[in-house]
């Protein structure tokens, strides 16, 4: 009875006592401890959902505003094969200024006086008005002139220099030239994320690509054509030049061509932020659902505690509607004011989550937007109107009587209507910032449908219990622990059901940290080949071959590769538009990899039909391509190669695993031989030890794409740290919300437990008799508790895996 009993039994007016009561109580409550529980499960909420805001609007605000130099143009179009001509006539008729690229892996190699080294590098030609848009630094922070390097040289990264033991003024062989390094580059405004463009930069001009004949039928070659309007109406005419190509590839006309936004045209700079904001979105979703129910828990025993101070207070004449009120206003001062210290806690960590992260991240981002400030403050005032006013309210209905009478007047059943406001409107604010439709759905969802089986399981659990442990055969410790459940069924399955949510927060964040990133890296077997060969040309097949062998390799995959579309199946003409799936619309509308070989592959296996050998006019799918574009065994697919018209039925089905390592293809023809059909070689292994063994072997083949993928892996581990670390720095606002869930289930019945421990010693109870039953009956909540979130968290991560993060 410490609130508001100093309160006069007369006021001016109602406001007036209930923003007196409001402030006398709110000291005297945050002094007795009352509202500190609420205050730091609020703050805790607020400091987690605010800081991804803060980090999100950052990234998105730095991400839009260079979202035009990263792509290189104002619309760009990319395609596998060369800008047709049609689309610079109309890009020309509309006024618009241009630029062609050429892009694809090679092989960069140093002069045999200079080491003979060799490096896969991301080779670049670019015409004479590169770059559009942005700039290109070169070394020295100078800006590069319009139209890329000179005949005969090349700019570099200058990593490259380091990697090959070379300097500016040396010679750079790349294919069957030889071209003079003349600088360095700092900055490429279209380069993209360094995450994927792991290898050096080696650009030249369009003009000395064909001397270095490296560009060979089947060549994996990215063409990027970016257009650009300056002057007048310079917006419409962009819109009409990407309205007339969107019709053109809708109609077939452009095959394998597409325009490219920021998102869609550059997904691999997104990618991993993408990855890491879904993760530190899940982890502030589950922060701020542990604290709505520590809110719940912690305000239901706020108001029992308060239960005679209204009452008396309703003796000194004080009105429903003034109580009520004062309660509402105090705990909105609360949410104000731990929103406030919530948002400074969250601005401090997002700083600390850039620093994490830097390296994937601009280091220069624009300031945050007051969005996230809004949306912090919106969110700790929602979850105490939502989860703390219910209960509370109900305190401005105690009966005078409770004076005399302690039996009156108990906290019932919170009011249906206010709580299905709150919990709507938090909802409603927590999928907001989940920025995932369905990672929000399944986490809220998932948490939902959770309490709902937590507390019948619960509930179950207290029945079967008053069967199970009977007086007659029971010990006593048992006894008494047992009774502390049952003589309490609701308080047993609120406190039950709270912890098994907070265990189940903190189980699913293991389970999603281990199944999404440990596993990656664990399912890829310790021989697994870390180097890949493409561009082996059909005429080097077997000298390559003899002398990987003869360098020590064991296991080798040597497949042929080609380059073929789709065009029908069954007989029927298929394109983007045949069907509504993303992945099917981006598989039929460019060539992908087929393959084919006299023998089923050792490291796939057949789970559906029959891999016949050398079988001519069959073909094997690989399952979840099948799915994608809706084929079954016995279709016939027709593939477009070269000009070629080549078809087969399907006969068998293959489960592939791409995290192998292994050389593996969508489409496999069962014969040995295809002579009408040009094709190259891709190889697969694992690269001895011994020094000078890549370099002996682009010496030998200087055509060759060799890619390393040993550092290709360490860097995307790297990454992964980082996200890692990311998401477990903030795991400690997720687990210091499931402590205060703890703490909010034990001290909601503290007094009450205290009362009826002090009647026990009354009668003859000893200390070591009342802690073996407080230890029975806190460990047998906590088992039932455990097994129930462990059995939830795996449900719930199998969805999120299967529906959210899958192929992120």
């Amino acid at each position: 009875m410490t609130a508001f009993a100093q309160t006069p039994s007369t006021s001016p007016s109602t406001l007036q006592t209930a923003i007196k009561l409001a402030r006398d109580g709110l000291w005297r409550d945050w002094r007795a401890g009352d509202l500190r529980l609420l205050g730091i499960a609020v703050v805790l909420a607020v400091a987690a959902l605010s800081a991804v805001g803060f980090v999100a609007d950052r990234l998105n605000a730095g991400l839009q505003r260079d979202a035009r130099a990263l792509l290189g143009g104002d619309a760009v179009l990319s395609s596998d094969r060369d800008t047709p001509a049609e689309v610079l006539a109309k890009a020309k008729s509309l006024g618009l200024v241009a630029a062609k690229t050429i892009a694809f892996p090679t092989m960069g190699r140093a002069p045999d006086a200079a080491g003979g080294g060799a490096k896969l590098v991301a080779l670049k030609a670019v015409d004479s008005t590169y770059p559009l848009r942005g700039k290109l630094v070169l070394g020295a922070q100078k800006v590069a002139p319009v139209g890329g390097p000179p005949a005969g040289a090349v700019w570099v990264d200058a990593g490259l220099l380091d990697s090959l033991n070379l300097k500016l003024g040396d010679t750079l062989l790349l294919g069957e030239s030889k071209l003079r390094i003349d600088n360095t580059i700092a900055q490429e405004p279209d380069r993209g994320s360094g995450f994927m463009s792991f290898a050096p930069r080696v650009m030249l001009s369009q003009q000395d690509l064909a001397a270095t004949q490296l560009v060979q039928p089947a060549s994996r070659i990215t063409w990027r054509y970016a257009v650009v309007a300056d002057g007048t109406n310079a917006t419409p005419r962009i819109r009409q030049f990407e309205a007339w190509v969107k019709a053109q590839t809708d109609s077939g006309a452009l095959r394998g061509a597409r325009l490219e936004s920021f998102e869609s045209g550059r997904p691999e700079m997104r990618q991993t932020l993408d990855r890491a904001g879904q993760f530190l979105n899940l982890v502030a979703l589950l922060s701020a659902l542990l604290s709505a129910v520590a809110i719940a828990i912690a305000a239901r025993a706020f108001a029992a505690s308060h239960l005679d101070a209204c009452a008396m207070l309703r003796v000194l004449g004080c009105s429903q509607r003034a109580i009520g009120l004062a309660y509402t206003l105090e705990f909105i001062a609360v949410g104000v004011l731990a929103s406030a210290i919530g948002l400074l806690l969250g601005f401090g960590l997002h700083a600390a989550l850039l620093q994490v992260l830097a390296g994937l991240v601009a280091s220069a981002l624009p300031a945050a937007s007051a969005w996230p400030a809004l949306l912090g403050v919106g969110v700790g005032i929602t979850l105490l109107v939502a989860f703390g006013l219910p209960p509370v309210l109900q305190l401005a209905s105690v009966p005078p009587l409770r004076v005399i009478r302690r039996d009156m007047g108990g906290i019932k059943p919170a009011s249906l209507g206010v709580l299905l406001l709150g919990v709507a409107g938090f909802v409603s604010l927590l999928l907001v910032t989940s920025a995932d439709i369905k990672l929000g759905l399944i986490a809220v969802g998932g948490f939902a449908v959770a309490i709902g089986i937590f507390a019948l399981l619960s509930w179950l659990a207290v029945k079967a219990l008053k069967r199970v442990v009977r007086e007659e055969t029971a010990p006593r410790w048992l006894l008494l622990a047992t009774r502390q459940v049952t003589a309490r069924p609701a308080v047993a399955v609120v406190q039950t059901s709270a912890l098994a949510v907070g265990l189940l927060a903190l189980v699913l964040l293991v389970l999603v940290r281990s199944d999404l990133v440990n596993a990656w890296r664990a399912s890829t077997p310790p021989d697994a080949p870390n180097r890949f060969v493409i561009n082996i040309q059909p005429e080097q097949r077997d000298a390559f071959k003899a002398q990987v062998q003869a360098a020590g390799v064991q296991r080798l995959d040597l497949f042929p590769m080609i380059r073929g579309r789709l065009i029908a199946i069954n007989g029927k003409p298929v394109g983007p538009d045949t069907y509504s799936d993303d992945r099917a619309k981006r598989m039929v509308d460019r060539e992908f990899n087929l393959s084919h070989g006299g023998t089923k592959p050792l490291h796939n296996q057949v789970i559906a039909g029959v891999w016949r050998d050398n079988a001519p006019g069959e073909i094997s799918v690989e399952e979840g391509i099948a799915q994608t574009l809706q084929v079954k065994l016995g279709d016939s697919l027709r593939f477009d190669v070269a000009g070629i018209s080549t078809e087969a039925k399907i006969t068998s089905l293959r489960k592939v695993d791409w995290g192998s390592m292994r050389a593996n293809f969508f489409v496999m023809f069962t014969v040995d031989n295809m002579a009408d059909v040009p094709a190259t070689y891709m190889s697969a292994y694992k690269a001895p030890t011994a020094p000078g063994f890549d370099n002996a072997l682009m010496r030998q083949f200087p055509n060759l794409t060799n890619v390393d993928m040993s550092q290709t892996i360490e860097q995307v581990q790297r990454v992964l740290n980082q996200v890692t670390r990311a998401v477990e720095f903030l795991f400690a606002f997720t687990l210091a919300a499931g402590l205060v869930v703890l703490l909010a289930t034990v001290t909601a019945t503290r007094e009450q437990r205290a009362r009826e421990y002090a009647i026990l010693r009354a009668l003859g109870a000893g200390s070591a008799l009342l802690r073996r039953v407080q230890r029975t009956e806190l460990a047998g909540v906590g088992f039932l508790a455990g097994f129930m979130a462990s059995v939830v968290a795996v449900l719930v991560g199998w969805a999120l895996a299967k529906y959210v993060f899958a192929g992120a």
